[in-house]
C-alpha cells in the first residue's frame, strides 16, 4: 500500500509539473513571436502582398484575430485549448491538430530509428573503448565522439546528403516519399529508403554522449575490487564484461538515452529541414519563419510533452535501478 501511495504521489507531482511547464512554454513562445520581425499577414498572402489594399489587410487581420491585443489573443487561444481546439494554421489552412497528427507518425518513426541506432552504436563503442583502454582503438573512438559532439546536425546532414545522395546516388536526396507518386502507390520500402539519411544523421550525431558515458562508467567498474578479484581468478576480456560489467553499465546508459529526448527532437528539427522530411521539425521551422502562431504553439506543446515523457521514463527507470531512490519513493 505504501508503494502504491508513493508512486501515486510521484506521478501526481510530475503531472503538476507538466501542466505548469506547458503553461510556461506557451506564454514564452507567444511572447517571443510578438517580438518576431516576421509579418504574419505578409507571410499569409505571399507574393500578392502588393495587390492587397488596406481594407483587405484589415479583413485578414480580423479573420485571424491579429488586430486584437496580444493578451486577448493568448487568452482566447488558451480558452479554446481547454476545449480541445488547437486552432487553425495560417500557412496550411488546416486545423493544427490535423497537421500534428499527420506529421507525428513520420517524426516518431524517424526519431525511434535514430534513437535505437544511436543507443546501440554508442553503447558498443563505449564498451569497446573501455575494454581497450589507452589503445589506439580507444583513442580513435574518443576522437570520433569528441568530433561528433562538436559537429552541428545540419552540417552532418549536408555532408551525408552530398556523399550518398549526390555523389554516389545511392539514396534519395530528400522528401518522405518519391516525388510525383500517388499516396496509394507508396510502399513501406519507399518510406524506409527516404528515412535512411535523416535517421543516419541523427544516429551518428547522437552516439557521443552515450559512448563517453558508458566508457567512463565501465572504467570505474573495471577498477573496482571485485573486478580485481575476478581477474585473479583468471577472467579476462569479454567474459569479464559479460559476467560483471554489463549489468552495471547497461541500465545507466539506457537511463541517459531516455533523457536525451530533447537533443533528439532538436536534431530532428534541423535534419528534417535539410532533407525536406515531412515531420514535426519541418513544420516547426515553417511556423516560426512565417509567423504562424497557432501552429507554432501547438507544436511547442507537442514537443514539450515529448521531451517531458522521455525525462519521465528516465526518472522512473532510474528509480528502479537505484535502491536508495526506490526506498525514498516507498517511504
Amino acid at each position: 500500500m505504501t508503494g502504491i501511495l508513493g508512486w501515486g504521489r510521484f506521478i501526481g507531482v510530475k503531472l503538476l509539473r507538466l501542466l505548469s511547464l506547458l503553461a510556461g512554454v506557451s506564454v514564452v513562445a507567444f511572447i517571443l513571436m510578438q517580438f518576431s520581425p516576421v509579418d504574419p499577414i505578409e507571410a499569409y498572402i505571399g507574393g500578392d502582398m502588393i495587390r492587397v489594399s488596406a481594407e483587405q489587410r484589415s479583413l485578414i487581420e480580423e479573420r485571424w484575430g491579429l488586430n486584437d491585443p496580444p493578451a486577448q489573443r493568448l487568452f482566447t487561444w488558451g480558452e479554446a485549448l481547454l476545449q480541445g481546439d488547437l486552432g487553425t494554421s495560417m500557412i496550411y489552412r488546416q486545423p493544427v491538430a490535423d497537421i500534428i497528427q499527420e506529421r507525428f507518425l513520420n517524426s516518431v518513426a524517424l526519431m525511434a530509428v535514430a534513437w535505437i541506432l544511436s543507443g546501440l552504436i554508442g553503447f558498443s563503442l563505449g564498451v569497446v573503448a573501455a575494454m581497450k583502454r589507452e589503445s589506439m582503438l580507444d583513442r580513435l573512438i574518443c576522437w570520433y565522439c569528441y568530433t561528433l559532439a562538436s559537429t552541428p546536425v545540419f552540417w552532418m546532414a549536408l555532408l551525408l546528403l552530398m556523399v550518398f545522395g549526390v555523389w554516389l546516388g545511392w539514396l534519395p536526396v530528400g522528401l518522405g516519399v518519391p516525388a510525383g507518386m500517388a499516396a496509394d502507390q507508396v510502399t513501406w520500402t519507399d518510406r524506409a529508403v527516404h528515412m535512411v539519411l535523416p535517421a543516419l544523421t541523427l544516429s551518428l550525431t547522437g552516439v557521443a554522449a552515450i559512448a563517453l558515458h558508458t566508457r567512463q562508467k565501465l572504467l570505474d567498474v573495471l577498477e573496482s575490487d571485485y573486478i580485481l578479484f575476478a581477474r585473479a581468478r583468471g577472467e579476462r576480456g569479454m567474459q569479464l564484461f559479460r559476467r560483471h560489467g554489463f549489468r552495471h553499465v547497461v541500465l545507466p546508459a539506457l537511463t541517459l538515452q531516455f533523457a536525451s529526448f530533447s537533443e533528439l527532437f532538436g536534431g530532428a528539427v534541423l535534419a528534417e529541414q535539410v532533407f525536406s522530411y515531412p515531420g514535426l521539425g519541418q513544420a516547426t521551422v515553417q511556423a516560426g519563419l512565417r509567423g504562424d502562431v497557432p501552429l507554432l504553439l501547438g507544436l511547442v506543446l507537442c514537443s514539450t510533452i515529448f521531451v517531458f515523457t522521455g525525462n519521465l521514463l528516465a526518472d522512473i527507470l532510474y528509480r528502479f535501478i537505484d535502491p536508495r531512490m526506490k526506498e525514498e519513493l516507498l517511504t
